[in-house]
């Protein structure tokens, strides 16, 4: 077995982003003093003003697979994979992540190793992949590239998980947040009692012992307030340089948005802007560069078309909104910043109509928002 690569995902994103220039590559106008304002105007109708970036790829549809959320890994060999989990066919998709040619599909409905129950939630950590399973109330890990079966987490604590983040907290240790997005009745959408909100978020750490992990549940958090609760909870991502999580609330009923809690825990009486969010608030990815700046993309996941939004790092302030030409109906987003052949500096990648994937390069949603395509 090859050693395993601990590079957490904000790490990789700031290191590809301040990669050299490529001389072949036409540069994309950058902002002429090299630094972003902290917000822009938002415009009175949110998507009307949405700039157009044509999709690099999208992936030949796979209908029956329910395509819901993407994370990539780079090969010892450089090349990429784009992993998708597949909730309906109850698998993980492989494609290429440079071309958007399918490569391979993984697993199939069951209760083992290797198999999944409606897999949702999908991240890459060096080479061990971690997919979040609904039905099955737990987090599998498995070793890249042979998905070889590491690790079955949670499935004593979970009720109904969604999502996750990782980020490494010391060498050979990580943290992973699980979203837990348990009803009264899921039938009519009912609520849990407000109380119960605290669970939203679980707490898993992870020590890495050689081929193996293990892992300690070490408790939840959610804001049990009208203002700060997670009614609705999926995806959730983190930036630790600035103690902060971005969790979107899914329920249409209370507004959605994505709410800003520390790392601790706490709900830090702030959301992105409500009136952001024409559709509902999903995917949730930061492009991080090591000085602390950069950019978080959100995903307003629209029926007919996915807006993305693009907030400044430090500040939160809104920075531009743009959308494919195709791109709707998004769940999951993975931003990989580590630069391809294809993607020199870097692509997001966007699950698609519940059937496939498309591809933005970085570069083409930097110039049109007039944003930096990297961190120099």
């Amino acid at each position: 077995m090859k050693p395993l690569r601990l590079l957490p995902a904000a790490l990789a994103l700031a290191l590809a982003a301040c990669a050299s220039s490529p001389a072949t590559v036409d540069a994309p106008a950058e902002p002429a003093d090299g630094h972003d304002p902290s917000s822009r105007p938002m415009p009175n109708v949110f998507g009307a003003d949405a700039v157009a970036v044509d999709e690099a790829f999208v992936t030949v549809p796979l209908p029956d697979s329910e395509i819901d959320s993407v994370a990539s890994w780079t090969t010892p060999d450089g090349d990429t994979w784009l992993i998708a989990t597949a909730k309906e066919s109850h698998q993980l998709v492989v494609y290429d992540g440079d071309s958007g040619e399918f490569r391979l599909a993984v697993g199939g409905r069951g209760e083992a190793p290797g198999q999944y129950t409606r897999p949702n939630g999908i991240a890459v950590f060096g080479d061990l992949v971690f997919v979040v399973e609904r039905d099955s109330h737990r987090v599998q890990v498995q070793r890249l590239p042979d998905f070889a079966p590491v690790a079955i987490i949670g499935a004593d604590v979970l009720r109904s998980p969604y999502g996750l983040w990782l980020h490494e907290t010391a060498p050979g240790e990580l943290e992973m947040l699980v979203t837990d997005s348990f009803m009264a009745d899921y039938r009519t959408q009912t609520l849990p009692p407000m109380h119960e909100l605290d669970q939203r978020v679980r707490r898993f750490r992870l020590q890495l012992r050689g081929e193996a992990l293990v892992a300690e549940y070490t408790g939840h958090f959610g804001d049990t307030t009208e203002e700060g609760a997670l009614r609705m909870v999926e995806s959730i991502a983190g930036d630790p340089a600035h103690d902060r999580l971005l969790i979107a609330e899914e329920d249409l009923r209370a507004g959605t948005t994505l709410r800003v809690y520390d790392l601790a825990g706490r709900y830090q009486g702030q959301n992105l802007p409500r009136e952001t969010f024409k559709a509902q608030a999903e995917g949730v990815a930061l492009w991080a560069c090591p000085d602390g700046s950069g950019y978080w993309v959100t995903a307003d996941q629209g029926r007919d078309r996915t807006v993305f939004h693009v907030f400044d790092r430090r500040e939160l302030g809104y920075l531009g909104s743009f959308n494919g030409a195709a791109t709707a109906m998004t769940d999951g987003i993975w931003l990989d910043g580590i630069g391809s052949p294809r993607f020199p500096y870097g692509v997001l990648y966007a699950s698609h109509d519940d059937a496939g994937v498309a591809a933005f390069d970085w570069q083409d949603i930097a110039q049109a928002l007039k944003i930096r395509r990297s961190c120099d």
